[in-house]
């Protein structure tokens, strides 16, 4: 008979084995989608990421992560396969996980106008129509008089216009058109951009009706936006971009080499519509915001404005860094640094950027991963919102390493900072509401009312000494691009992270079987703007909640009490008996998963993946909000 110690090394080291590989794998998948991740950002190589677009994919999608699922459907004027399997590698990288229904060979317009039943059910979340310059029908000729060039020009728009406008009414969704490269060649030479007959000039005249289009589409015009294809090519070169062989060989309308480049281009509009742009810049100081090191130098020996080439190069990023807080990127320094050296670096007088344009500055000798940590949790925010922006690449990895999802762009020489910078996608601008250019004073005015609340025992005091006034009120036409923003970034106060587009948030608000709420609310500091929404169906007597999200900067102000209570209130006018509030767990929402019971609801179920629905007898309901005056405002 066998010692018992045999006997149970006999059964614990297969065990033992069978974890080591379980560890070794996971450890493996996990390194594989750091690294594949990597290879998405910018710079990318193009070439790797045609070659191993499999593997990329499979490394992606091994992860697990929590994506929203999208279709889109490409209705190209040239060969678009390939297109489509590297722009889902990117949106599979932006956590989003596409479906795509693709036209036949050339058939954009065909599609578009007399759609095929396939087509129809698919019923796209968002339209990519991919055109070029070789679907440019009617060119001007020598012979063309004034007018017959204008008659082409409006004939050649008419045409995409007609097709937009039906692609809206049949599915109500956002379009993403191309504009048009410049020709790859000029009969005329440097006269074809200005000559009424030349090709440059009719692109250049064509493009701007194009821009003119998106810059006043909205409403029953639908969303639109440019996939500015026109400054893609100048940049990656209209030599190689307009490769006719490409296009005589396999009638693609670009290199196969830029395919990774426009796709790219692509799924930063995508993911900027759903909300996945990153909200903050966190920046080292030393040799990133200016040349040299403050601590040993000190504030004169830096450089930094127009005494030095170098010191040029540094103000000319310090300025692009401010021109991004002006669009309402949240600004953040994270410096290994005495705080006094780095406060005096800062007020160098000839320096663009000054501490009162930061957020929050930590500058100490903490790790630096741990200074981002924090600074998102003051913030509010998710730290893979948060973008780390640092010339030294090991303390780079060591923030990546710490926190997986956080992007720290490889920059390498200052006079490349910018360009790195701006064509990683980051901050891809989709729509601007006068909330977003508030961001940076609005986190301003939350680090004074903690400091405020440091100074009250009471909490209940202190919510009262804000002085907190809120407009509640059914969805406005005016809001609508902020209301649908809002709803595709709020991820971590979201019971249910349903995502829409301004088109579905107006569809939803000219329904009548449903109520709407937005709400604003300001105090003695600021104007928070809109910082909460909800979204109700009625049913009979039933009132169902499809969306309940708040904005994480206003946590705790009780805001969503007097949400609640204008819902009850406007739901019992209705005739409404009983309120259903549903709660879809995901990677991010924890915080909210008590948020019914909170409010009185019952729980009525829960399923093996965790969704719960609860119920609301609405009879006898009582008021739970007493710290913020609230301004109710009827629907028109």
């Amino acid at each position: 008979m066998k010692p018992i110690h045999s006997i149970l090394n006999s059964i614990v080291e297969p065990i033992e084995k069978v974890k080591k590989d379980y560890d070794n794998t996971n450890s493996r998948i996990i390194e594989d989608k750091f690294f594949m991740m990597k290879e998405l950002e910018y710079p990318f190589d193009n070439s790797y990421i045609m070659k191993k677009s499999k593997s990329i994919k499979k490394a992606l999608l091994a992860d697990g992560s929590d994506r929203i699922k999208k279709k889109i459907a490409v209705l190209g004027g040239s060969t678009t396969h390939d297109i489509i399997r590297i722009l889902e590698l990117f949106l599979l990288n932006y956590d989003i996980e596409p479906v795509f229904y693709e036209s036949e060979y050339g058939q954009y317009w065909q599609d578009a106008m007399f759609p095929s039943d396939e087509l129809k059910e698919f019923a796209p979340d968002i339209i990519f129509i991919h055109t070029s310059n070789r679907n440019i029908i009617e060119y001007p000729t020598m012979d063309d008089s004034e007018a017959a060039v204008q008659d082409k020009l409006d004939n050649t728009f008419r045409h995409f216009e007609t097709m937009w406008h039906n692609l809206h009414e049949l599915y109500h969704c956002p379009i993403i058109q191309n504009n048009f490269e410049a020709p790859f060649y000029r009969l005329m030479g440097n006269r074809d951009g200005y000559d009424i007959h030349g090709r440059l000039s009719f692109i250049n005249r064509l493009n701007f009706m194009f821009s003119e289009y998106a810059g006043k589409a909205s409403g029953d015009e639908g969303s639109f936006f440019i996939n500015d294809i026109n400054y893609l090519s100048t940049c990656y070169g209209l030599d190689a971009w307009s490769d006719p062989l490409a296009w005589h060989m396999y009638k693609y309308a670009l290199c196969i080499q830029a395919i990774p480049t426009l796709s790219f281009n692509v799924a930063n509009i995508i993911k900027s519509i759903y909300g996945k742009n990153k909200k903050g810049l966190v920046l080292d100081l030393d040799n990133t915001l200016w040349g040299g090191v403050v601590g040993d130098d000190g504030p004169d020996g830096i450089e930094i404005g127009q005494e030095t080439n170098l010191g040029q190069v540094y103000l000319e990023f310090q300025n692009y860094i401010k021109a991004q807080k002006e669009l309402g990127i949240v600004l953040a320094v994270d410096s290994k640094n005495d705080e006094e050296n780095a406060l005096a670096g800062l007020n160098h007088p000839d320096g663009a950027l000054k501490p009162d344009d930061f957020v929050f500055i930590k500058a100490n000798w903490e790790p630096k991963s741990e200074n981002m940590k924090a600074i998102a949790s003051e913030l509010n925010v998710l730290p893979e919102s948060l973008v780390f922006v640092d010339d030294n690449p090991a303390e780079r990895a060591i923030v990546t390493g710490q926190i997986p999802k956080v992007n720290a762009p490889e920059i390498d020489t200052p006079e490349h900072y910018i360009r790195i910078l701006d064509h990683s996608g980051f901050f891809e601008t989709t729509s601007i509401s006068e909330d977003d250019r508030k961001r940076n004073e609005m986190y301003m005015a939350n680090r004074k009312r903690t400091e405020l609340q440091e100074s009250f025992k009471d909490y209940s005091e202190y919510l009262k000494s804000l002085e907190m006034k809120a407009v509640i009120a059914p969805f406005e036409k005016m809001y609508i691009p902020r209301i649908a923003q809002l709803t595709n970034k709020s991820n971590q106060f979201n019971l249910t992270t349903k995502r829409y587009t301004p088109d579905d948030i107006e569809k939803t608000a000219n329904d009548s079987s449903n109520i709407t709420l937005y709400g604003r609310l300001e105090d003695k500091f600021g104007d928070n703007g809109i910082v909460s929404l909800v979204i109700g169906k009625q049913d009979g007597e039933e009132l169902h909640i499809d969306l309940w999200l708040m904005s994480c900067r206003v946590l705790k102000r009780d805001m969503e009490f007097a949400m609640m209570d204008t819902l009850a209130k406007k739901a019992s006018e209705r005739g409404i008996k009983t309120v259903y509030g549903y709660y879809y767990p995901t990677a991010k929402n924890k915080m909210v998963k008590d948020f019914y019971s909170l409010q009185g609801f019952d729980l009525v179920k829960e399923d093996e993946e965790g969704n719960k629905t609860y119920k609301l007898d609405l009879d006898g309901y009582t008021n739970k909000n007493n710290v913020i005056d609230v301004e109710t405002v009827c629907a028109e």
